[in-house]
């Protein structure tokens, strides 16, 4: 006759035997990985948010985190090759995302255009709005990744971005 304690369920064995379940293995200490930095952990990113608060007058962080990422995601579509690679390493890891995540636009947009685009992606955005947004994140972005490489994207872009990013736009003399 076998005895059987309650803890240890009896497991059936063919000739009719009863065996005791076997003792329960100690679990692994759980390993897990430490938390990657998101991007509100990001020293890089919170100062380019900070910067786009500052020159935008944002009341809160995450209005300005907002509209960097719609601004950076809406200039990714638009500024392709080296130039976009370049401003991809240039920038903290998610504002990188929010440009090089776009595909890139079948056809150049005037800065107009390009601000208008801007302003469907915001809710209530004017074309007013969306210009000062726009402007808010560009003009800090010289600071960030050098006067060398917006030059190089003004080049590729049409006429009117200078302004956007808070360069007079100089026209040779005819």
């Amino acid at each position: 006759m076998t005895t059987l304690t309650p803890q240890k369920p009896a497991i059936p064995q063919p000739g009719g035997d009863v065996t005791p379940a076997p003792e329960p293995r100690p679990a692994a200490p759980e390993s897990r990985p430490a938390p990657e930095p998101g991007p509100a952990q990001d020293p890089a990113w919170r100062e380019l948010v900070d910067a786009v608060r500052e020159a935008g007058q944002y009341p809160t962080r995450s209005e300005a985190e907002s509209v960097t990422r719609v601004v950076l995601s809406a200039l990714g579509g638009h500024v392709v090759g080296d130039e976009r690679v370049d401003l991809a390493r240039a920038l903290p890891e998610e504002a990188a995302r929010a440009v090089a995540s776009q595909i890139p636009a079948t056809r150049s947009l005037t800065a107009a255009e390009f601000v208008d685009s801007v302003a469907a992606r915001i809710e209530g955005a004017t074309p007013a709005t969306a210009r000062w947004d726009v402007s808010s994140v560009l003009s800090v972005l010289p600071s960030l990744v050098g006067d060398e490489l917006v030059t190089r994207i003004l080049d590729q872009l049409p006429p009117g971005y200078a302004l956007l990013f808070g360069r007079a736009e100089l026209t040779p003399a005819a």
